[in-house]
Order: structure tokens, then C-alpha cells, then sequence
């Protein structure tokens, strides 16, 4: 039987080719656990979170949409394909 296919641990869209591990609680602050992310929702978490504040969330994906800005981002990807991939902007 094939392997059930993996979603995405923030956006919950499903992963085709293109993903990445992401430590929800950064190794810099002893976070050993890994969950499987689209590369563009990768990049978004480390745009608009510093380490310090991912370490606070834990593995509580919902915590970071509290912010307006990730929920924004969410709002956008979610009705894109699973490959989908695009520059995301630094937060300033």
C-alpha cells in the first residue's frame, strides 16, 4: 500500500514534489521534532517569526496565524497548486 500523502504542517494543502522540514521549535532553542512544509510556507514562517518567538509557539500551527500577516499569506496560497512557489517578502 503507498504512503498516505503528506500535507502541509501550515497551510494544510497537500505536498506533491517540492517540500522541506521545518523545526516548529528552532534548533538554536533545542527543538529536535520536524514537520513537513511547502518550501513557500517555509520561507514565510522564518519571514514574519524570529527563532525566539517560534520557540514560544511550540508546535501549535494555529498560534502563528494569529499573526495578520501569516493568516494574509494563508488567504493567498491556499487555493494555489501543490508546487506552487514564489518570492516571499522580508519582513522589514
Amino acid at each position: 500500500m503507498p504512503d498516505a500523502p503528506l500535507n502541509c504542517w501550515l497551510c494544510g494543502r497537500p505536498i506533491a514534489t517540492l517540500m522541506q522540514w521545518h523545526h516548529p521549535v528552532p534548533k538554536s532553542k533545542g527543538g529536535m521534532e520536524t514537520v513537513p512544509v511547502h518550501p513557500i510556507c517555509h520561507q514565510a514562517i522564518h519571514n514574519y517569526f524570529l527563532n525566539s518567538e517560534l520557540a514560544k509557539m511550540g508546535n501549535d500551527s494555529a498560534a502563528l496565524l494569529e499573526r495578520t500577516a501569516m493568516q494574509n499569506f494563508i488567504d493567498w496560497v491556499k487555493d494555489k497548486p501543490p508546487d506552487f512557489h514564489a518570492p516571499t517578502r522580508k519582513r522589514r
